[in-house]
């Protein structure tokens, strides 16, 4: 039977720049769904990528009620754990109820979202057809500069006695290797954080 698994975890706050700064959430994958070009990602979301998100499927699936994210609320305080926990609790039941619906999950902003760190403009862009690369090229080429998830790194290289292949890198830009440990594929409600 397929299932997707998601988890919204890990709250980080990062500087815009010296005035401003936000809070992103990681978002992890890991399913057997044939509907997903990977079976585990991890990828880094902020608040407002969420708000896109829900907007671009709205308009692809005007028939279909989505589920309404988090509040917005002018009060919402980055340094109250309570707050930040409560939208991180919003955002991953959006995300599971927007997992269950088939029609949502043919829209490759959907997959584009959770499996690659693509901004807004570059995932419309990429669906559009205004990139080179396709949304599975896309997914591709993240997972192989942000590999992090051993079992899949296990699977690629059967066969092989390649030790640096299953070193993690941080030279991709994306994140460093430290964060490796928070990406596992040990995928299961019980390993949310606590």
């Amino acid at each position: 039977q397929e299932f997707v698994t998601v988890l919204v975890r890990d709250p980080r706050t990062q500087k815009e720049d010296s005035w401003h700064s936000y809070i992103d959430y990681e978002i992890f994958i890991h399913t057997n769904s044939m509907c997903f070009t990977r079976k585990t990602s991890c990828v880094r979301r902020r608040f407002r990528e969420f708000v896109w998100l829900r907007q671009r499927l709205q308009s692809n699936a005007v028939l279909i009620q989505l589920p309404e994210l988090p509040s917005k609320t002018p009060f919402f305080n980055m340094n109250n754990p309570h707050h930040v926990d409560h939208r991180r609790q919003g955002l991953q039941e959006f995300l599971e109820k927007i997992l269950q619906d088939a029609l949502l999950l043919s829209d490759s902003r959907l997959h584009l979202f959770l499996q690659t760190q693509l901004s807004p403009e570059d995932m419309e862009a990429c669906v559009s057809g205004q990139t080179k690369y396709s949304v599975a090229d896309a997914i591709h080429k993240f997972a192989s500069l942000n590999r992090r998830f051993p079992i899949e790194d296990e699977e690629r290289k059967k066969g092989k006695n390649d030790a640096d292949s299953d070193s993690e890198s941080s030279s991709s830009g994306l994140r460093p290797s430290d964060d490796s440990i928070s990406c596992g594929c040990k995928a299961s409600p019980a390993s949310e954080e606590s």
